[in-house]
C-alpha cells in the first residue's frame, strides 16, 4: 500500500515539477493508494523562497495557494475511484508570527491533514545552500552541534503550538552539516532532544514520515535517519 503524506507540484511550488493534476497521475502509475497533496503555507515577504521573491507578494502568494486548494478539492473529486487523496498544507515553523499564518489557513480551509515543518534556524534557511547554513550556525554558536541543539529546540516549539498530524523530514538539519551521515548518538545533548521530540509527537498521536529526498541529495538514508526510527514509541517518556 503505496502512499505519501507530503507532496509538492510545480504549478503550485517554484521548487518542484509538473502540474498537480500530473503529479496525481503519477502517483496513480506508481500504485500508490493515499496521497496527500501538501503546498506551502502562504508565509511573509520576509520569508519568502529564492524563486518567490521576484514572482510574488504576499497577496498573490496567499492567493497561489487559494488556486491551490481549489484544484485539490476538484482532483480529489475527479479522482476518487482511483486514488485517496488529501489536501493540506506544509505549515512551516520560522518565527513567533508562524503560528498565526498557520491558524489562519486552518480558519480559512477545511483541511484534511498538514504536514509540520522546520527548514529554518534563527530565521535563517538551513537546508537551501550552505552560505545560508553557516550564517544559521554562526548565530547558533558556530558548530554544528550548536545548530543542531536550536534546530530541535524550534521543531520542539513547532510540535507543541501545531500538534502536526505528520511531521516532516524529522532531521533535516543534517542535509548541510559536516558529517550529514554522524549518528546523533554521538551526541547525547542532540539525542536526549531527538527522543524528547519522538515522545512528544507518540503523545499526541502524530505520526513521522520518511522522507527519500536526502537520498537524491547524497545521502545514504532517509529522513529521520534509522537509529531515529529504532526508537520505542512505547518507551516511558520523561
Amino acid at each position: 500500500m503505496p502512499f505519501s503524506h507530503h507532496s509538492h507540484s510545480g504549478q503550485f511550488c517554484g521548487h518542484a515539477a509538473n502540474t498537480l493534476e500530473e503529479v496525481v497521475q503519477q502517483a496513480i502509475s506508481k500504485g500508490m493508494t493515499t496521497f496527500c497533496m501538501t503546498e506551502h503555507m502562504p508565509r511573509d515577504e520576509t520569508d519568502f523562497y529564492p524563486e518567490e521573491i521576484n514572482s510574488h507578494n504576499e497577496a498573490s502568494l496567499a492567493k497561489l495557494y487559494d488556486d491551490f486548494y481549489l484544484e485539490a478539492r476538484r482532483l480529489q473529486k475527479a479522482y476518487a475511484s482511483k486514488i485517496q487523496l488529501f489536501v493540506g498544507f506544509e505549515g512551516e515553523w520560522i518565527r513567533p508570527g508562524s503560528l498565526q499564518l498557520c491558524q489562519n489557513i486552518l480558519e480559512k480551509h477545511d483541511v484534511d491533514m498538514f504536514v509540520g515543518s522546520v527548514h529554518h534556524v534563527h530565521t535563517v534557511p538551513i537546508d537551501f545552500d550552505l552560505p545560508m547554513y553557516h550564517r544559521a550556525r554562526e548565530l547558533s554558536g558556530g558548530t554544528d552541534e550548536d545548530i543542531f541543539a536550536d534546530y530541535f529546540d524550534s521543531q520542539y516549539e513547532m510540535l507543541q503550538a501545531l500538534k502536526p498530524p505528520v511531521v516532516a523530514h524529522l532531521d533535516l538539519i543534517r542535509l548541510k552539516s559536516d558529517d550529514p551521515e554522524r549518528s546523533f548518538k554521538t551526541w547525547p545533548r542532540i539525542w536526549e532532544k531527538i527522543e524528547r521530540n519522538l515522545g512528544f509527537v507518540a503523545q499526541y498521536g502524530g505520526v513521522l514520515e520518511l522522507n527519500s529526498s536526502s537520498l537524491r541529495k547524497g545521502m545514504s538514508e532517509p529522513y529521520p535517519q534509522v537509529e531515529i526510527c529504532k526508537v520505542s514509541t512505547s518507551a516511558s517518556w520523561r
